[in-house]
């Protein structure tokens, strides 16, 4: 689906599509008038820069991207992102769940992620291969033996070239860390959230648990939790459930106030994700 907004002269235009693999989806969108706040994915986010310059703030370091160059953002890392000028930019996106990445870190031993050596890249042919397989994905054509092969054989020199195998360090909470933690909350999405729950799982007081949620992640639990519903509706929007059943789903009792989030996230109501 499509989405078109104009403001004073400005058009944004976001279009999401879905493909054979669950864990591999892909954005389309061209950017000008919008800005993405402060936020994380619960993806990989691998962008490439088709036309204009992007800004956008990670690790504490501002950088500025344009024609060419190639984005990886990991999941839960805090990053925003808008256009340097009026003249907006234009961005294919893959967004790619974490597990796609693990099958290519199978021989260790110990709990291990691949993690990639910066996080913006300027390789004209590896961006050639993404960009070619960002096109063919969207092809109602495609085989479906070549919908299953592409993304493999399009992201293996990106991984050979620029990844590296690391330790999955946890990170910390209390007693407990942020992957227990998001399960938790990933399971229990649809009901009411109290701090103070939070800070018994961690072994933390509420004003401890606050603290130390704000210093591992850089925002804090509510704002942290927002995201993760939003994340997650829009999973479950792309697997075709009904939006006002996804807003139950995620914790939104409010129709109204969730289109609203998620449309100042993400650029398209949950009507036009499909």
């Amino acid at each position: 689906m499509l989405n078109v907004r104009q403001r004073m002269g400005v058009m944004d235009q976001v279009q999401y599509f879905s493909t054979a693999d669950q864990s591999v989806s892909l954005i389309e969108g061209q950017y000008q008038s919008f800005e993405f706040k402060r936020h994380y994915h619960l993806d990989y986010h691998i962008g490439l820069i088709l036309g204009g310059q992007q800004s956008f703030t990670y690790q504490g370091e501002r950088f500025q991207v344009g024609r060419g160059d190639l984005v990886i953002m990991p999941p839960d890392e805090l990053h925003d992102g808008c256009s340097v000028n009026e003249l907006g930019y234009k961005a294919q996106v893959f967004a790619i769940e974490p597990y796609w990445f693990e099958r290519y870190v199978q021989t260790s031993q110990t709990p291990s992620c691949l993690s990639f050596k910066q996080p913006v890249i300027r390789d004209a042919q590896v961006f050639q291969f993404l960009d070619n397989a960002h096109q063919l994905l969207r092809q109602n054509s495609l085989s479906q033996l070549a919908q299953d092969c592409l993304p493999y054989d399009s992201f293996e020199p990106l991984i050979q070239r620029y990844s590296v195998l690391k330790p999955l360090p946890p990170s910390r909470l209390g007693r407990s860390t942020l992957q227990t933690l998001k399960a938790f909350l990933l399971a229990h999405l649809s009901e009411s959230i109290h701090l103070v729950e939070l800070a018994a799982l961690c072994d933390l007081s509420s004003t401890q648990f606050q603290r130390h949620f704000k210093a591992t992640t850089g925002i804090t639990p509510y704002a942290w939790l927002t995201r993760l519903r939003l994340e997650q509706a829009m999973k479950l929007l792309k697997s075709n459930v009904p939006g006002t059943e996804v807003a139950q789903q995620v914790g939104f009792y409010d129709q109204a106030h969730f289109s609203k989030s998620f449309k100042q996230a993400f650029g398209v109501s949950p009507s036009e994700v499909r």
